[in-house]
């Protein structure tokens, strides 16, 4: 009887942890954390962040561009726990298009905000910041 208690435990410590490993794994997905229609006559834009505490953990992050083409001068990225970063001459992104992704600081970096300035080609553009969890 005691032998076949611990077996039964074994089995649902086994499928519970199997359950967790494998929410894991669906968190690691690319999502949208601000997006922002951007203007001629405004040279700069600053996305907040959306979410809570927990969603601006990330990665990585990545930018896109849909309704038009950019020219993306400056990128600084804003962390709530490291400094912040900035990157020059990020470069054009036709519409549909995105730039190959940045690391964070460390293993994780809370992203607060991201501020560009851009100079738009064509069309109407709206930029998204997509975080990697």
């Amino acid at each position: 009887m005691n032998i076949r208690y611990v077996v039964t435990s074994l089995g649902v410590a086994f499928v519970v942890l199997m359950g967790s490993v494998g929410s894991v794994r669906a968190a690691d997905e690319w999502f949208v954390m601000g997006e922002q229609t951007l203007k001629a006559a405004d040279p700069s834009v600053e996305i907040k962040s959306s979410g809570g505490r927990w969603e601006k953990d990330v990665k990585q992050i990545k930018f896109s561009v849909e309704g038009g083409d950019v020219e993306i001068t400056n990128a600084v990225l804003h962390w709530d726990n490291r400094p912040d970063d900035k990157i020059a001459n990020v470069g054009a992104l036709k519409a549909g298009g995105e730039t190959a992704p940045k690391n964070a600081p460390g293993i994780k970096g809370r992203l607060t905000g991201v501020t560009l300035q851009y100079k738009i080609v064509s069309g109407a553009p709206t930029i998204k910041v997509w975080g990697y969890d």
